[in-house]
């Protein structure tokens, strides 16, 4: 698949699409049904590992937080790419984000915001999203965030 669109606008904040993350469990990355994609929960990994593990707030700053919500809307990218031509994606229905918080931390929607603005950078206003920002007392592998979506296609 080509996904030509958004290797472009990837490329206009200096990032590419990553090769998806294989499953850590009994899962898939992306499931197609009609014309709508749901993900799985994805991490913040690069090369197969955690960029940086903890809570935020406590392990990580939100402004770290933020950045790898980045990193987890790129691996939404690429497990959409497994299933879907990127370029088809019409709207981003549905944005979860979780963080893994420190007791007190209530700057949730700050650092989902890293994959909601990746979002509305690839896909424009089609990127603009329904979105939740839930803290969480613990993410698999002790990651700070975990992003999942839900999308569209034509």
């Amino acid at each position: 698949m080509a996904h030509d669109k958004v290797k472009a606008k990837l490329a206009e904040l200096g990032l590419q699409l990553p090769v998806a993350a294989a499953p850590v469990a009994a899962y898939l990355p992306a499931i197609k049904n009609g014309k709508l994609v749901f993900t799985a929960g994805q991490l913040p990994t690069v090369d197969g590992a955690i960029s940086k593990v903890g809570k935020v707030g406590l392990d990580v700053t939100p402004e770290e937080g933020r950045d790898l919500a980045q990193i987890c809307a790129l691996n939404v990218l690429a497990a959409l790419s497994l299933v879907c031509d990127l370029d088809d994606v019409v709207q981003v229905v549905k944005i979860v984000g979780f963080v893994n918080a420190a007791p007190g931390f209530t700057g949730l929607p700050v650092v989902v915001n890293g994959a909601s603005e990746l979002f509305l950078h690839v896909f424009g206003e089609a990127g603009r999203a329904a979105r939740s920002s839930v803290g969480v007392a613990e993410l698999p592998l002790n990651a700070p965030v975990e992003v999942e979506a839900v999308v569209a296609l034509r």
